[in-house]
């Protein structure tokens, strides 16, 4: 294993002292692994958080901002932050209009942030709403999931709810448009490689050098199938296919079009990919109003790639479109 690393055991919390200083207009309570946003709460702004295990930055703490959350609730590597961490980090962003938490379809975080809602609302009074994303079509369960998994969507779902609590909308309209977010996206994943999580220092699993696993999850899950390894454009059928016909979108849908990189994969190969998914997308009439291409949520080290398609309309091009600030994400300001 070759990382830059000190003490495996401290990667998150040594990740989190580099986010404050590379990051002065954010927070970080370093006791409960919150990033949070330094000109927060602010009074009748609904607040936005989400979290989850750490190894999939940027996702969460690079989308704490202006325009995106109010705070993210860093677990240890792949694992749930505890309900502590959320029900901290509800409290320091309860503007008085209520919080909304985004949670991704993993069964500790699911579980964990049911219970910070359940404190929030216990202790404080406070108003939660919470709206789970399980857009991944390569598998209906799996062993972190009951349903499908959280993936792509959450990053654009992040953005899109986050703009509509900058105007100033209620818990229940920013909720409203988080789940038609989520209802109408789905992605799906491919990897070339294992990624190696520090504490454990070898592979998550095996791949052969001919090999790549079709369907793999962000924390190494197995996916639909291991398959010998493809060209991008044949990989890019085999993602993009199966998300087409499980919404299903057909000719004349506008998208917003995520091509995501994993973590080992570079730029280049992304953009390659890119050209190969719009070429699909053109050929059964589906038209790409907005793209984002690069690693927004990765898995450590892991080469491959995710395509997520977000069906959109006037009002959620609207929102992507609205200003943003984050360490990750970053227009119109």
């Amino acid at each position: 294993m070759k990382k830059l690393i000190n003490d495996p055991q401290n990667v998150v919390a040594e990740a989190l002292l580099g986010i404050e200083a590379a990051h002065p207009h954010l927070r970080v309570d370093h006791e409960h692994k919150i990033v949070y946003r330094g000109d927060g709460p602010r009074r009748g702004k609904v607040g936005i958080i989400s979290g989850g295990g750490s190894g999939h930055e940027p996702l969460h703490g690079g989308f704490v901002g202006l325009g995106m959350l109010d705070a993210a609730c860093a677990g240890e590597v792949f694992t749930s932050p505890v309900p502590d961490q959320m029900l901290a980090a509800t409290k320091l962003v309860d503007g008085g209009a209520g919080v909304l938490h985004v949670v991704k379809n993993y069964t500790g975080d699911v579980m964990n942030f049911e219970m910070a809602a359940e404190l929030a609302e216990a202790e404080g009074g406070a108003k939660v709403l919470s709206v789970i994303t399980n857009d991944d079509v390569a598998v209906q369960d799996s062993t972190w999931t009951a349903g499908r998994r959280g993936v792509g969507v959450t990053v654009l779902l992040e953005k899109i709810a986050g703009a509509a609590a900058e105007q100033g909308r209620s818990l229940e309209q920013v909720a409203d448009i988080a789940r038609k977010v989520n209802a109408d996206g789905r992605s799906m994943g491919v990897a070339l490689t294992s990624c190696t999580v520090p504490a454990a220092g070898k592979p998550t699993f095996e791949l052969g050098e001919d090999e790549m696993e079709l369907g793999v999850g962000i924390h190494g899950e197995p996916g639909r199938r291991r398959l010998p390894l493809a060209t991008a454009g044949e990989i890019a059928e085999l993602l993009v296919e199966p998300i087409l016909a499980d919404l299903p979108f057909a000719g004349g849908d506008t998208v917003i079009c995520f091509v995501n990189g994993l973590g080992g994969t570079p730029l280049i190969e992304l953009y390659v990919m890119y050209h190969e998914v719009n070429r699909i997308l053109n050929a059964h009439g589906v038209q790409v109003a907005r793209s984002l291409v690069g690693p927004y949520i990765t898995s450590l080290d892991m080469a491959g790639s995710s395509v997520t398609l977000l069906k959109v309309d006037d009002e959620l091009l609207s929102l992507w479109d609205a200003p943003v600030n984050t360490p990750a994400l970053r227009w119109g300001v």
